[in-house]
């Protein structure tokens, strides 16, 4: 890769220029002027994102909730991966939700939400708060940080959008992150008509580390108050992500249909890779492919588990052999572009055909995945669904020997001896995150009814790992998890995932097609 930044030429002892002693820079003033000119203008793409048409109902309802308040909800900044080199940025959750930038938008940004004032023309329009994106100027050809910076420079990082190229992009009103400070501070005070300011905490240390700085200064002293509004601020995000607007419902079809090519590749490399040392990483980087082609990325870290591994809940290593015989447990999900991410299991038979012991427990994973879509409906729980995926696998457990004690013994909340093959969940949200709205409370979570416009999942699995003395040797070391992305509309729930095929023979025909076309 690229060097990571200039060094100052010749020998210090500075440790700024120990750090990044790879390299050396001319520090003339002849180089300083000769890099600022002759310089063709490379201006970014302005161009309103199809998200800015949703994005002010979002904040109008955050408004809502927080009036007379100061809401700070930063993008994150870059993390290190080890020594100079950073991961890929990826945009805060929260701030993604409410800006409605994705891919690497914008590091160090951060939105506020500024309360108007009673007497104010915002406030005879019915609004509680502006909204302000906070943002770093271009480091264009006509500035010193264009070849200086790293991170924002244009030399190093190509175009990028300023603060009129993101007002373009989001239709929220744009300032140089320089003025932060203030802005965050002014008027704050446990006073009549003072403000008081909450912030996302765990999205950008350095910014939480500014507000606790100005709470503190200002008389909101209490650590445990201000961690506790600040958690309220999380939570209500997180609660208004459940029920998706029809931009955010296209964009999940978008990431299914994305996922779907995914593991159409995996197939088409299957037969090729079979028995190879680390062909798990080798179908990994198949799924992995698409996800860059056709996304911004996978949408969390792919799951390739075969034989033995496929047991292990979030096996992520991927150094296995994939092994004629075994049965495949592959759970992936492409992001795309804006952030929202599928979240699909599929379980394979590695030669293509399962066998009668891997077809029983397949389909009993199947049964008890279509038992749980059977019973949503709007006004359900993921209760109810967990529970009606619990009894199908206990009957299941019992009525081969496995379970030692009854289904209903099993069940009970003093039993629960079959969660000793199934210990996980079986339904979540999914969105922005896989495991979207985690932040929520537990009672409108999973307690509350599931409602017309949420996306969950439903992923029942039986796993029965290679040293467990419970179950007969045959079963030993088999992982089945079938997971599908659900939408619940009025009529009921819809499989937005109905395109990828699941059932036995469906799996198996999938299999022999996908194969085929690899050999071509």
């Amino acid at each position: 890769m690229g060097e990571q930044s200039l060094a100052v030429e010749g020998d210090s002892t500075d440790m700024e220029d120990r750090v990044n002693n790879r390299t050396l820079r001319p520090v003339s003033s002849t180089f300083r002027e000769f890099m600022t000119e002759g310089w063709e203008s490379q201006e970014p793409q302005q161009k309103a994102l199809e998200s800015s048409a949703f994005t002010p109902a979002r904040l109008q309802s955050l408004s809502e909730r927080f009036p007379g308040e100061r809401l700070v909800i930063p993008a994150g900044n870059l993390k290190t991966r080890n020594n100079d080199c950073d991961y890929a940025f990826r945009p805060d959750t929260t701030f993604a939700y409410y800006t409605g930038l994705g891919e690497d938008f914008e590091a160090g940004a951060v939105l506020v939400l500024n309360p108007v004032a009673e007497d104010s023309p915002e406030a005879a329009e019915g609004r509680k708060h502006t909204a302000t994106l906070f943002v770093h100027p271009r480091a264009d050809q006509s500035t010193e940080d264009y070849y200086r910076s790293s991170q924002y420079g244009e030399y190093w990082v190509g175009p990028r959008p300023g603060l009129e190229e993101l007002a373009a992009m989001t239709g929220i009103e744009t300032e140089d992150i320089a003025q932060l400070p203030d802005a965050l501070s002014k008027d704050v005070g446990t006073e009549q008509g003072a403000i008081r300011v909450r912030v996302v905490r765990d999205a950008d240390p350095q910014i939480t580390q500014m507000v606790e700085d100005i709470r503190w200064a200002n008389g909101f002293d209490s650590p445990d108050d201000n961690t506790d509004a600040d958690g309220k601020l999380h939570e209500f995000a997180a609660e208004a992500r459940m029920v998706k607007d029809s931009y955010e419902v296209s964009q999940m079809r978008q990431a299914v249909d994305a996922t779907k090519l995914g593991f159409d590749r995996i197939l088409e490399r299957l037969p090729e890779v079979a028995d190879k040392p680390r062909s798990e990483r080798m179908l990994e980087g198949a799924f992995n492919s698409i996800a860059r082609e056709r996304g911004n990325d996978v949408g969390y870290g792919t799951i390739v588990a075969s034989g033995s591994h496929a047991p292990v809940l979030h096996w992520m290593r991927n150094n296995g052999t994939v092994s004629n015989g075994d049965l495949l447990l592959i759970d992936a999900g492409v992001e795309v572009n804006s952030l929202y991410t599928a979240d699909i299991t599929r379980t394979f038979p590695v030669g293509g055909t399962f066998s009668p012991l891997q077809r029983r427990i397949y389909e009993t994973v199947l049964s008890a995945q279509q038992a749980a879509f059977d019973v949503a409906k709007p006004g359900v729980t993921y209760s109810d669904m967990h529970h009606t995926v619990m009894r199908v696998l206990a009957q299941a457990l019992h009525d081969w020997g496995i379970l030692p004690v009854s289904v209903e013994e099993s069940l009970s909340p003093s039993g629960q001896q079959h969660r000793r093959w199934h210990a996980c969940g079986c339904a979540h949200h999914l969105g922005l995150d896989v495991h979207d709205c985690a932040q929520a409370r537990y009672e409108s979570y999973q307690d509350a009814p599931i409602e017309a416009g949420m996306i969950f999942t439903i992923e029942p699995g039986l796993y029965f790992k290679d040293n467990d003395l419970l179950v007969p040797p045959e079963y030993r070391g088999i992982g089945v998890r079938i997971e599908d992305d659900v939408l619940m509309t009025e009529h009921g729930p819809e499989w937005i995932s109905a395109g990828i095929p699941k059932t036995v023979d469906d799996v198996e025909q999938w299999m022999a097609q996908r194969a085929a076309a690899g050999q071509r």
